[in-house]
């Protein structure tokens, strides 16, 4: 199974592809320079696979990449990041 994670700027989201095919996503905004993550869902058939955590994290990475700041409002993304405490320096209050 090959699993990476992309950004797609046109649709404001990071999509994650499996074999080639969207089987999930992360919807953002940015507002005054800030990257909100505000949804997030995995396909439910692909659901149990530890798809939302690969999601999640290479999400993460590449905007810590970019430098960017984030709030993320989305409940798994909030989870997540409060359990991986080096995205912390990457959150805005």
């Amino acid at each position: 199974m090959d699993v990476t994670v992309q950004d797609n700027p046109e649709r404001r989201r990071f999509e994650l592809l499996v074999d080639g095919e969207v089987a999930g996503f992360a919807d953002y905004r940015v507002r005054d320079g800030i990257l909100v993550i505000v949804h997030s869902e995995v396909d439910p058939a692909r659901r149990g696979q530890g798809l939302g955590n690969v999601l999640a994290e290479q999400t993460l990475d590449t905007l810590r990449e970019r430098g960017e700041k984030i709030v993320p409002a989305c409940p798994f993304f909030a989870h997540y990041v409060s359990e991986h405490h080096e995205y912390d320096a990457m959150l805005v209050d």
